[in-house]
Formats: C-alpha cells, structure tokens, sequence
C-alpha cells in the first residue's frame, strides 16, 4: 500500500460539481482507502488567460492499485465528466472539466511515455504546492526537500480559496 497524491483541477461546466463528483470516484476506488482533501483553491489558468479560473484541490488516497492502473481509473473518470484532451505545453493550459494527475505516489520516482511521478512541474504551481503544504507540512518530496521549506517564500500567483 501506497499513499497517493492526486490533484484535480476543473473550469468548466460548474467546476466544484465536477471536483466533488471525482473526488467520490476516487474514494469508490478498488484496493484505495480515501484520506483527505485540502480546501478548494481558485487559480488563474496557466498561459492562455481568456477563460475561467480553475478551481484546484489536491487529495490523498491509500492504495495497493499500482501507479499505472490508478492513471487508467483516473482517465475513465475524465472521461466519464466529459474530458476532452488537448496538446498543452507546460506553460500554457486550456479549459477542461476535469484534470487528474498523479502528483506523488510514495517516494516513486517514474518516467515512462504514460506517466512521469512526481508531476513534471510540480514544483513551480502554486494551486500545487499550497495544497500540499496544508495537507502536510511535515511532507518529504522524493527530491529529499520538505514541503514546509519549499513553499518559504513561495508566489501565490492570485492563488486564493474558492468561495463559490
């Protein structure tokens, strides 16, 4: 059993029935123990601006499901809230109903064509760090740095909580 990191993210179609309609997806999970959430967090899209703010969170599952088959059930339930893929490059985001990523999977370094863990920018997204920071200060990333030190200083970028 690991413990999982997952991030969701949505700015379509009333973005806080997608998020609370995952995260009851992923707790319904075979082999997955639900942990936690962080609050709701409104944040500017990345690159691309002409669209809505995205509302983020980040929750914590406990699973035996290995990383590759927790991608597999995640893309179903992207799929099943509507999620259409687009090309988007690191800086530059497009609107979606829902976005899931595996963040963190124990101290799991991978880099596959399917899956890269930790998330490949992780480091500079505030609708990332700030979550994780809430859930646990005391969180060591595989990088060997604690979340506690990393967000020291941190930009919030209008990072702020969702009041919708």
């Amino acid at each position: 059993m690991e413990y999982a990191w997952i991030g969701i993210g949505s700015n379509l179609l009333n973005p806080k029935k997608q998020v609370d309609q995952a995260i009851q997806a992923l707790s319904q999970l075979p082999k997955t123990e639900f942990i936690s959430c962080s609050k709701y967090y409104r944040s500017r899209p990345l690159g691309y601006h002409k669209q809505p703010d995205f509302l983020n969170t980040i929750v914590i599952l406990y699973t035996d499901l290995r990383p590759e088959l927790l991608l597999d059930y995640m893309q179903e339930i992207e799929n099943q809230q509507g999620r259409v893929r687009k090309f988007a490059t690191c800086c530059n985001s497009y609107p979606r109903t829902l976005d899931l990523d595996i963040l963190l999977f124990g101290q799991y370094r991978i880099c596959t064509p399917k899956l890269v863990i930790p998330h490949y920018d992780m480091m500079n997204r505030e609708f990332i760090m700030y979550p994780l920071a809430e859930l646990d200060q005391k969180l060591v990333l595989p990088n060997g740095k604690c979340i506690a030190d990393i967000i020291r200083g941190f930009p919030k970028k209008g990072l702020t909580i969702w009041d919708n």
